[in-house]
């Protein structure tokens, strides 16, 4: 009889590993951080003796959630704007308050806030992009959780860095200091193709690369970006990226939403996973992601909230409903998406679409005891039927909800028993996000007098500061010019003709600036 410190027995448990083995009674043996045993509860019993044992009479045990993509520090965002277009937003508000508010503190906290409510709802692993993203990581493990987190770049300043330059300084340093950590997984994260230079996916992979981490970056998420891509450089999302070497990277393509076949397997001969986002794509109307197309193709896909303050919760159990209600409207067929099929993707194929099958996502002897108990028998998804077994899948998928997560498990500790959670103090984390709250409230209100500030958030621009100067001749003969353009030191990369009208507007109080309107 071998010991381990903990024996969890009569179980109804979804392995959720290759086979879809279902043990009823099962149970699992864990040592340290790992599983080392699991199967039917006889043959359990007689290997293995547990320092704990835990009856888990009444559940369902499987393996946590993976929320493939979010962004967990926003939740001190979520509710601050919404019913807009995802530029408008991002230009209008969510920057704007990133800049005045976002610092390592701002973040703590929402991640903070983030890892309980993940934790309630059942999720034990998270792919997370945003700044000051090694605070992002701190906290996580603090909460001991697991994540992918990936420090941001993007082409202009930022809430962490005045530029990019700085940024990769950062991401480098922070992904020396993290590399191999047991719950943190350090990566970096180029924001998105159209807020990066091509310069910067370059650097970002070259990075990726030299440290073997995963990248992570938002993929044709929106129609519109998808048509500047083409008018700009003729071509779709997907061979652009390829064509700064992004896919030399271990890649994680957020949304992925406007993408054909071409580039469905573009992704998959790169090895990339993908994160489908569908209340974000929904609530944004960014429209409806191929899902059951790129599954047929064989790419690696899990399921994402995106950030809470596009979503705006946490909530996995919706999100994964979710998915499959929307895949069989679209496709006009109920068969599409079948209830196993979404729920691998929130475990098995999330953690495989994040580089780290090998850890998780599964319930098999090696790997991490990333694990959820469920109560099976609550009046919403009573009674229960055991003819089909997909039916388990079934009653998780389109009758649990988040609140029927009883206890929670990462790395072989333990986060939340009986519905307590026992790494975070949520009184605490709620009065502090009151107070930052009213902060911004003030902020915007503020903000909101300006003229200038109130076209930038209903246009979705961008508030710049330029300086020029023009010199302006009658110009007789171009032949000199055009000569002097075919000098071997000057290189036309782009040709552009422009017929543009400008219109100028001064404000009575000369302190708000000067707005131009171009046709």
């Amino acid at each position: 009889m071998k010991t381990t410190d903990i024996l969890l027995t009569n179980a109804h448990i979804l392995s959720m590993d290759e086979q879809m083995n279902q043990y009823n009674p099962g149970a699992i043996a864990i040592s340290g951080d790992s599983i080392v045993a699991i199967g039917p509860e006889a043959e359990i019993k007689k290997e293995y003796a547990g320092k704990e044992t835990v009856d888990c009479r009444g559940c369902l045990l499987m393996p946590g959630l993976v929320n493939a993509h979010t962004h967990v520090p926003m939740t001190l965002l979520r509710g601050l704007a919404d019913d807009l277009r995802l530029d408008v937003w991002l230009s209008g508000y969510m920057w704007p308050v990133e800049r005045e508010y976002v610092s390592p503190e701002f973040v703590r906290l929402g991640t903070q806030i983030a890892c309980a409510e993940l934790i309630r709802s059942g999720v034990t692993t998270f792919n997370d992009m945003y700044f000051f993203e090694e605070d992002v990581a701190k906290a996580t493990a603090e909460a001991g959780m697991r994540a992918v987190c990936g420090q941001s770049v993007l082409k202009f300043p930022v809430a962490d860095a005045a530029s990019y330059e700085d940024s990769m300084e950062i991401a480098r340093d922070y992904i020396q200091r993290w590399k191999g950590h047991p719950l943190i997984v350090p990566s970096i994260a180029p924001h998105a193709p159209y807020t990066c230079t091509p310069e910067i996916l370059r650097a970002a992979a070259e990075l990726a690369k030299e440290f073997d981490v995963p990248l992570h970056i938002h993929i044709a998420e929106t129609s519109f970006e998808v048509e500047n891509m083409r008018s700009e450089n003729g071509m779709p999302v997907v061979p652009y990226v390829k064509k700064q070497g992004l896919f030399e990277a271990k890649v994680i393509a957020a949304h992925c939403v406007h993408i054909d076949t071409g580039e469905m397997r573009t992704l998959l001969h790169a090895g990339a996973g993908v994160s489908h986002n569908p209340s974000s794509n929904l609530k944004l109307a960014s429209g409806f992601a191929p899902v059951v197309k790129m599954l047929e193709t064989g790419l690696n896909v899990g399921i994402g909230t995106d950030g809470p303050a596009s979503n705006n919760d946490l909530d996995m159990f919706e999100e994964v409903r979710l998915a499959a209600f929307i895949a069989k409207a679209v496709t006009n067929d109920p068969t599409s998406l079948p209830a196993a099929t979404a729920l691998t993707m929130a475990t098995r194929l999330g953690a495989q679409a994040l580089h780290i099958g090998h850890l998780t996502g599964s319930l098999t002897a090696g790997r991490r005891a990333d694990l959820i108990l469920i109560n099976a028998n609550p009046m919403h998804s009573s009674p229960r039927f055991f003819r089909d077994p997909n039916s388990a899948y079934a009653q998780i998928v389109y009758a649990s909800k988040s609140t029927d997560v009883t206890d929670v498990m990462v790395n072989g500790k333990w986060l939340m028993r009986g519905h307590k959670l026992l790494t975070l103090n949520e009184e605490e984390l709620l009065a502090q996000a009151a107070d930052v709250a009213r902060k911004i409230d003030a902020f915007l209100i503020e903000r909101e007098q300006s003229v200038l500030s109130k076209l930038i958030a209903l246009g979705g621009s961008t508030e710049e500061e330029s300086f020029e100067v023009q010199v302006k001749v009658k110009l007789t003969d171009d032949r000199p010019i055009v000569e002097a353009m075919k000098r071997p030191e000057i290189e036309i990369v782009r040709y552009r003709h422009y017929k543009q009208h400008d219109v100028y507007f001064s404000f009575d109080d000369f302190s708000q600036g000067h707005l131009r309107y171009r046709e």
